[in-house]
């Protein structure tokens, strides 16, 4: 068993046991999280979702809905579950152990409302791949490249589900061409690190079968020039959502 850190999310209303080495979760997936719309009664399944921390961010603001994630890692998948009674949703979350280009047969096409991921942002012919395999696996693409998590989240979404998905900004393009034509009303959802600089992330929705066109959202900056978190930015990433219609 590798040794962990407890920390907290959304102002400490979610706990997170992660790795103390290796991958971990940061604001991203706390983001990723805040930008989901579900109603309750509704099914989100999160590809990739390593220790929990956007599916519990996730469960944490939106009550009623049921969470299946799905992870590579075994230790990674386990801390998952054990991270998801910790915070009492144990019964309307679960946590696979597998591949997303060959997933369990709990997880079943056309079965989700919501599928949302935060996938590699690396592509597998990145230089320098970080050296701890933990954290190789989730920063840099193995056998599964973009298009894969894009097909394989517009396969496990019902027709006019939501798809979402955290990226860097330099590899927008691909994304949107991946995701252009079987889904639509794509919103983009820039994150600036401060007002004025370049996004160095971005959140991109779109639905299923849907043919409504892009739309830009106004984004959000994270950063003060002083580096504290903005007022916006701190209330998402303490458990308010992210508005992704402009």
């Amino acid at each position: 068993m590798c040794e962990t850190t407890e920390d907290r999310l959304l102002g400490g209303h979610v706990i997170l046991r992660q790795p103390a080495d290796g991958y971990r979760a940061a604001v991203d997936p706390v983001l990723l999280a805040a930008s989901l719309r579900a109603r309750a009664g509704e099914t989100a399944l999160d590809l990739g979702c390593g220790v929990g921390a956007a599916m519990l961010s996730a469960a944490a603001r939106l009550d009623g809905v049921r969470f299946d994630g799905l992870e590579l890692q075994p230790h990674l998948a386990a801390l998952a579950r054990s991270n998801a009674a910790a915070n009492g949703v144990q019964d309307r979350v679960r946590v696979f152990t597998g591949d997303i280009l060959a997933p369990p047969a709990e997880i079943r096409p056309d079965g989700y409302h919501h599928v949302f991921a935060n996938p590699p942002y690396l592509g597998a012919e990145r230089g320098n791949p970080p050296p701890d395999p933990s954290k190789r696996a989730a920063h840099v693409e193995g056998d599964a490249g973009l298009g894969d998590w894009v097909r394989q989240a517009l396969k496990f979404c019902r027709t006019k589900g939501s798809i979402t998905f955290i990226q860097r900004a330099d590899r927008l393009a691909e994304l949107l061409a991946h995701l252009d034509g079987p889904a639509g009303e794509i919103v983009v959802f820039p994150l600036w690190p401060r007002a004025g600089q370049p996004a160095g992330r971005v959140i991109v929705r779109a639905r299923k079968g849907i043919r409504t066109p892009l739309a830009l959202a106004p984004g959000l900056a994270l950063h003060e020039a002083d580096g504290r978190y903005t007022q916006a930015a701190d209330a998402a990433l303490k458990g308010g959502a992210l508005s992704l219609i402009i």
